[in-house]
């Protein structure tokens, strides 16, 4: 029974409050020793669903941001919460468990280039099979069936058992993300993911990103040094500069002059194309 009047019995809708899926408070990240500050007291949110670009120079901070999600490197200070959880305290295991639903993308594609393509896909699901399964390779008849599938999703099925390294780049990069959807991933990171591509090739792999965005509502971060494609594709944008975020807003709101004070007064535009 209601104990105070005016509550009601169980808790609705109106009173539960949703919670972004990423949160960053005052995100510090110190590399050799104190010397090089990577990422000084960062502090944002990022909705399930977003497609959020993150932009900047060279050693703004952008890689090592999405690194500490998935805590490849682990911050210097401050937190970074997934779903409410607070990766940064979490122990090994659990850590394990939330990187399970994070997929990664890399710059430099990041396969085992002298396994077959089919492998290098299977890989993804290492995280979810027991250790003595993974060592040996033991994959299920059902993670070959998604492998296959996930395969065909980015138009490369008939080049399962081809050896990773016979591939051009933009296929070794959509192996990549047939292997991140074998994650059944929540939470996409990609790190400078077309920047070894030339300029079709990129806006290729950057449509299968919003594919899974769109049509898997996968939330999707991609730290792109190309402006143009920030603009296409992401749905937000966020700047850093000497690690510190700069800006934080909608594609629209990067004018000439946010655009010098992102990139500096002497920046060319083409070069951040």
């Amino acid at each position: 029974m209601n104990t105070c009047p005016g509550e009601p019995d169980s808790p609705g809708p109106y009173f539960i409050m949703s919670q972004p899926h990423l949160r960053f408070e005052n995100l510090t990240k110190v590399y050799e020793r104190g010397q090089v500050v990577a990422l000084k007291n960062v502090s944002f949110t990022v909705e399930r669903g977003e497609f959020l670009v993150i932009i900047g120079l060279s050693g703004s901070g952008k890689s090592t941001l999405l690194r500490c999600i998935n805590r490849l490197i682990d911050s210097s200070g401050g937190s970074i919460f997934v779903d409410g959880v607070d990766v940064t305290e979490l122990s090994n295991a659990g850590m394990r468990r939330v990187r399970r639903k994070i997929g990664m993308i890399f710059q430099h594609f990041n396969l085992i280039k002298r396994s077959s393509v089919l492998t290098n896909v299977l890989s993804g699901r290492l995280g979810y099979m027991p250790m003595w399964r993974s060592v040996f390779g033991l994959f299920t008849k059902t993670d070959r069936e998604a492998a296959l599938r996930n395969l065909d999703r980015v138009g490369l099925a008939d080049k399962a058992y081809a050896r990773a390294d016979e591939l051009s780049g933009g296929q070794q990069q959509r192996v990549g993300i047939a292997r991140a959807l074998m994650q059944d991933p929540d939470l996409l990171l990609t790190d400078e993911p077309v920047s070894a591509l030339d300029p079709a090739t990129s806006h290729s792999v950057m449509q299968y990103l919003e594919q899974m965005n769109q049509e898997d509502g996968v939330t999707v971060l991609a730290s792109l040094h190309f402006l143009s494609l920030a603009r296409r594709f992401g749905t937000r944008i966020i700047a850093l500069k000497d690690g510190e975020l700069m800006f934080d807003g909608s594609p629209a709101e990067i004018d000439e002059v946010k655009f010098k004070e992102i990139y500096g007064e002497d920046a060319q535009e083409v070069e951040v194309r």
